[in-house]
């Protein structure tokens, strides 16, 4: 039998885990997996994200090239350095593997937006690698 401190350290860090997960965060659903066979080491994955009213991303990388299409709604997106573009249904984006995305968000709080990411990067990688600003 595990002794009652090892219960309450896994109960603090999944209370921990949920407190750094916002509210109205995106639902993220994996599509599509392929091993890139031309390309050694590499794979491409297809995403499809909501974004609930109001759902922000943190600041992040995706060490990949991300080529996004929005299917509904309005999401806005902006790279460091870069102005931020207020994209609708039927416009695209891109991010480089070394692109720093500082905001990516819906730009309604009352209506949902969904969009779709591939990406192209190294087999394994993290989808999603957090930036400090």
């Amino acid at each position: 039998m595990k002794k009652p401190h090892v219960y309450f350290r896994a109960y603090l860090a999944a209370l921990l885990m949920l407190a750094a997960v916002p509210a109205d965060a995106a639902d993220v659903k994996e599509l599509f997996a392929i091993d890139l066979a031309d390309y050694p080491g590499k794979e491409g994955r297809m995403l499809e994200v909501s974004y609930p009213p109001g759902a922000r991303d943190i600041v992040h990388r995706h060490d990949a090239h991300a080529f996004v299409y929005v299917l509904e709604g309005q999401i806005v997106m902006q790279l460091k350095g870069q102005p931020a573009v207020t994209l609708k249904a039927g416009q695209t984006f891109y991010e480089g593997p070394t692109d720093v995305h500082v905001v990516g968000r819906n730009a309604s709080n009352t209506e949902s937006a969904r969009f779709v990411v591939v990406l192209l990067r190294a087999k394994g990688a993290p989808i999603l690698t957090p930036v400090k600003e």
